[in-house]
């Protein structure tokens, strides 16, 4: 069961919940995040953060604490408060000199990261002394620019995609705010900015890395990139790499959704599931299946008939009977966890939000092992 929203034309970029799943916050692919609020069929506009000058590149809305960060291309971030019934935004001083790209809540909410064009990975934290957001930089060995991010559950590690073709991981460990961090399958010395594992996507090339997610329990980092790839690292087996190259369009977007099993999404228009079995990635079924592809080609091929045999132009429809009509931007979670996922949402480039009951498409489809 999909339930499908649409907020106008304008392809949007990035999405984030509340806790309660009764507001959301998306930007249209500009300078603006909008917050709408209500359920079902009918969402409503309740603010507009348009304190970023250029389009903005990630939200991040963390569910306990209330507060949401956004990042932009005019390369700051902002953390957004709900304060007697406005949002009120605090300047975080970046210290980057390209745009920001990508931004993530730690688990535990007491700091953010953001990636950026600069090659530098901004780790920011509060500084109650000061009342002001203080950003550490990561920087080496980052060649190019840093395009998704994810923190592992023990708040410390943080996982960097980039357009270098590489997947890394680093300690984003900050001695002012937390206590030093017990050892886990990616190594025990994690001083800040510490390079924890490297990941070259291919040997022989590859793509960029569109996004990084680490599984539940953290020992096994998945990514997918422009090359059409997805690929598993496990740390708890040596590090060892499980990639599987696809025939699909390139992927955007990836998530855990069980500990042995991935969803992921982009320039197909439909999330797709793979399951790890071992060291073997398998792709899976599409959470629909377009019916319509064989229909166009059909169409396509009657419109050059007509213009060869009759001299008419004829018409050819192009919509595809998936429910979202345009590449999925980005993939969330919904209800559940990495553990056990009962339901994402995407958005994409038709300006529509969908919410995908993954068990209830699980019965539907039979095949589906989610």
């Amino acid at each position: 069961m999909t339930t499908a929203h649409s907020f106008g034309i304008a392809s949007l970029c990035c999405h984030a919940w509340n806790k309660d799943r009764n507001k959301i916050a998306i930007s249209p692919n500009n300078n603006q995040v909008v917050i709408y609020g209500g359920s079902g069929s009918k969402w409503e506009v309740e603010a507009v953060l348009d304190q970023h000058d250029r389009k903005v590149t990630g939200i991040d809305w963390a569910p306990n604490s209330d507060r949401i960060v956004t990042c932009s291309e005019d390369r700051n971030a902002y953390v957004w408060n709900y304060i007697d019934g406005i949002w009120k935004h605090t300047l975080v001083l970046l210290r980057i000199n390209r745009a920001a790209t990508c931004v993530r809540w730690s688990p535990e909410e007491n700091k953010f990261a953001v990636g950026s064009g600069a090659r530098i990975i901004s780790v920011c934290y509060y500084e109650k002394e000061n009342n002001w957001w203080v950003a550490k930089h990561i920087k080496k060995p980052l060649r190019s620019t840093v395009s998704c991010l994810d923190w592992h559950p023990n708040n410390i590690l943080l996982a960097a995609g980039s357009s270098d073709f590489k997947t890394r991981v680093f300690s984003g460990y900050v001695k002012e705010i937390e206590a030093k961090p017990a050892a886990t399958e990616w190594g025990s010395k994690m001083p800040m900015g510490h390079l924890m594992a490297e990941f070259a996507n291919s040997s022989t090339g590859g793509g960029w890395v569109h996004s990084v997610s680490f599984s539940s329990d953290g020992s096994k980092l998945a990514w997918v990139a422009h090359d059409s790839s997805i690929n598993v690292a496990d740390a708890a087996n040596g590090n060892l790499v499980t990639k599987l190259r696809t025939s699909l369009l390139p992927m955007l977007s990836v998530l855990w959704t069980t500990p042995t099993t991935i969803l992921a999404a982009g320039h197909d228009f439909v999330p797709i599931e793979f399951s790890l079995s071992g060291d073997e990635l398998v792709e899976g079924n599409k959470l629909e299946e377009d019916k319509e592809v064989k229909k166009a080609a059909t169409s396509a091929m009657k419109m050059f008939q007509n213009k060869v045999d009759r001299g008419q132009t004829g018409t050819w429809d192009t919509k595809v009977n998936t429910t979202h009509q345009n590449q999925i931007s980005e993939l969330r979670l919904y209800s559940g966890d990495k553990e056990s996922a009962l339901k994402v949402s995407t958005v994409g480039g038709d300006g529509r939000m969908v919410i995908w009951d993954l068990k209830s498409i699980s019965a539907k489809m039979g095949k589906l092992k989610i």
